[in-house]
């Protein structure tokens, strides 16, 4: 299988219109247009039956002691967790494309609706409802789409990798709420192939 996008280039920076924050010289960040991106995809073998779509940052700080704290960067060597930004399930075997901004336009405090996705597919619940959870103006439940907003002064650039997959069911048998765990442990025994493609991201001036 291939996947690729007209939003952004394989391995190269995504635009600030797709992620959840932006660079601000004020205020470190500023919430920007959290548009998803565009992605189509081809090459599915014989037999699928649906697909489901994951985007996952593989470089989330594991610890918090560093992040976004004033006068300090997260240390480069620091190790990394993933945090999963979209899972999307039930997409129909003869769709092969998404349109940017088709499921998310825009910053939505305590988090987008879910489980219903338009024209019948399911948003899984993403990693910013763990991230908000002790905040009383953002707390709730994140489905869908929601893009990038990396510690401002972290000292890596994060990857954003957005993977497709093909099953051989018309809909994923999700054991219990729509949580990326629960979603990632379903897919086990269905994937046919897959294909990814990943960009880059970052709010730390010195970076960028």
């Amino acid at each position: 299988m291939q996947l690729h996008s007209r939003s952004f280039q394989d391995g190269e920076r995504i635009p600030g219109r797709l992620a959840f924050c932006v660079p601000d010289a004020d205020s470190h960040v500023a919430l920007s247009d959290n548009l998803n991106p565009h992605l189509v995809w081809s090459g599915a073998p014989e037999g699928t039956r649906s697909f489901a779509l994951i985007c996952h940052d593989p470089d989330v700080p594991s610890r918090g002691d560093d992040v976004n704290q004033e006068g300090r960067e997260v240390p480069a060597d620091l190790p990394r967790v993933d945090f999963y930004h979209w899972l999307l399930l039930d997409i129909p075997a003869g769709q092969s494309e998404i349109a940017e901004g088709g499921h998310s336009a825009g910053v939505s405090a305590r988090g987008k609706s879910g489980p219903d996705a338009p024209q019948g597919l399911r948003h899984g619940i993403n990693d910013y409802t763990g991230w908000f959870a002790g905040d009383a103006a953002m707390a709730g439940d994140y489905y869908g789409y929601d893009g990038p907003c990396p510690p401002w002064n972290d000292s890596l650039e994060h990857r954003y990798v957005f993977t497709v997959y093909a099953l051989d069911v018309a809909a994923l048998p999700v054991d219990g709420v729509l949580t990326p765990a629960n979603i990632v442990a379903a897919l086990d025994g269905h994937v046919l192939a897959s294909a990814s493609l990943s960009g880059r991201y970052t709010l730390n001036p010195r970076l960028l």
